[in-house]
């Protein structure tokens, strides 16, 4: 059973965003005084008086318009009100009553969901009444005002959503995987996320910078629970020059700290860039599971070694990255777009396993014999004893004599035997070194 969903529609600039990040407890949706900032629905859990439920905010709907990009987020918001249980309509009360709300009202009624009318931006409570008043044409029962920025009558506002929910309980899943597709702007990012889900969920546009938001899209594929999120293009800070896309930048590495897995995606025809990198060690740093897709492989003329060849060249540009996997796809012609969901489960697999002391103290001990730690001016390094005691990433703690005779090389060499013996395709491992007290002389 899924969790309940609610859906914020509204016309452009009446306060939706500002309430989706109240009622999520952070700052997830891009909030700006401009209409139209929020392009694409934003998936996002929130949980109020033990119920917990899924929460999509909408870019404003303009219901007559030839612009494409509008049109789409029209079309986002109607996707949005198809998956919800309880839909929150929400309405400017320093503004009034508009002919735009009127014409979001109709298409509201035929859904036939459960609508709740929001009267945001009522500052004072004694306004309450007047503020309202107007609304009442709209045809929807029992609206209620309320201030999304001062926090005013919320909680009235999530008991009547959470009372319109279904009754059944949402299981959760242990297994969930959260992966993070990330890379430049129009490299097939959003495309990827619609492939899999076989829906139009992101908007796809050949516009660089579509995506502003991150956008999470839960997924089951093979019995087991993703979500999906897609981030916006991250470009060279000398390009990133409004406020919006600064946002936008901000949130795709947060949705990197928060993934379990960051799939990296390349043009083949441009191939790997120093951007790339730069990305790819954001995934690195942060501990993340990683891999390497390399989109738009149609483009490419092949020859008997084209794959090994490009594959090999992009190793030895990410040498620190050398333990993520390298798949090939067209996303536009579907090719291998599944095998990226199937090495993602391998990767969140390998970034749970656990190495019992014993078995890694072997490993070590047979590390050091064929190859003597790193000595300087007399003093070598010795290494007493490791112990795994974390995973998502796999962290090992070493007791040694002198953090300052662990090269990295070292540390590397170390790190690659421990692969040989065990699957850590995919996840970076961290190691934390610590000086046996006294040691060090």
């Amino acid at each position: 059973m899924s969790k309940p969903i609610l859906a914020i529609v509204g016309r452009p600039n009446v306060g939706k965003s500002t309430f989706f990040n109240r009622i999520i407890g952070e700052r997830r949706a891009i909030v700006e005084d401009i209409p139209g900032v929020t392009r694409d629905r934003i998936y996002a859990e929130a949980e109020w008086n033990g119920k917990e439920f899924g929460v999509i905010d909408t870019g404003g709907i303009e219901v007559k318009t030839d612009d494409t990009i509008l049109a789409q987020m029209r079309d986002q918001a109607v996707t949005a009100m198809d998956m919800a249980d309880v839909i929150v309509f929400m309405v400017d009360g320093k503004e009034g009553i508009t002919t735009a709300d009127r014409e979001v009202a109709m298409m509201l009624r035929r859904t036939g969901k459960e609508i709740i009318l929001v009267v945001n931006k009522v500052d004072a409570p004694s306004r309450s009444y007047e503020a309202l008043y107007d609304f009442f044409e709209l045809g929807f029962d029992d609206p209620i005002a309320i201030s999304a920025a001062n926090m005013t009558n919320m909680g009235d506002l999530l008991d009547r959503i959470v009372a319109g929910f279904p009754e059944d309980d949402y299981l959760g899943r242990d297994d969930a995987v959260n992966i993070a597709i990330i890379g430049k702007p129009n490299v097939g990012k959003s495309s990827l996320v619609n492939a899999l889900t076989k829906e139009n969920r992101v908007i796809v546009s050949p516009i660089a910078g579509t995506t502003r938001d991150t956008i999470d899209t839960p997924f089951t594929y093979q019995g087991r629970e993703y979500t999906l999120i897609d981030t916006a293009g991250l470009r060279k800070k000398s390009k990133v020059n409004d406020t919006i896309e600064k946002y936008s930048v901000v949130r795709a590495i947060a949705a990197i700290e928060r993934c379990d897995i960051c799939i990296l995606m390349l043009d083949a025809v441009e191939g790997l860039t120093e951007q790339d990198k730069k990305i790819a060690g954001y995934a690195h740093e942060a501990g993340k599971g990683l891999m390497i897709v390399v989109n738009k492989w149609d483009l490419i003329e092949k020859e008997t070694n084209t794959m090994r060849d490009y594959e090999r060249k992009i190793r030895a540009e990410l040498l620190f990255a050398s333990y993520a996997p390298v798949v090939f796809v067209s996303v536009l012609n579907k090719l291998r777009i599944y095998d990226i969901i199937e090495r993602a489960a391998r990767i969140a697999d390998a970034r749970q396993v656990r190495i019992t002391t014993g078995k890694l103290n072997s490993i070590i001990e047979d590390a050091v014999m064929m190859r003597q730690p790193p000595s300087d001016k007399g003093r070598r390094l010795k290494i007493y004893y490791g112990t795994q005691i974390g995973t998502k990433p796999p962290l090992f703690s070493f007791s040694i004599n002198d953090r300052e005779l662990m090269h990295f090389s070292y540390a590397r060499y170390l790190e690659n035997k421990i692969r040989e013996n065990f699957d850590f395709e995919g996840t970076s491992i961290k190691f934390v070194w610590n000086e046996r007290r006294g040691e060090r002389k």
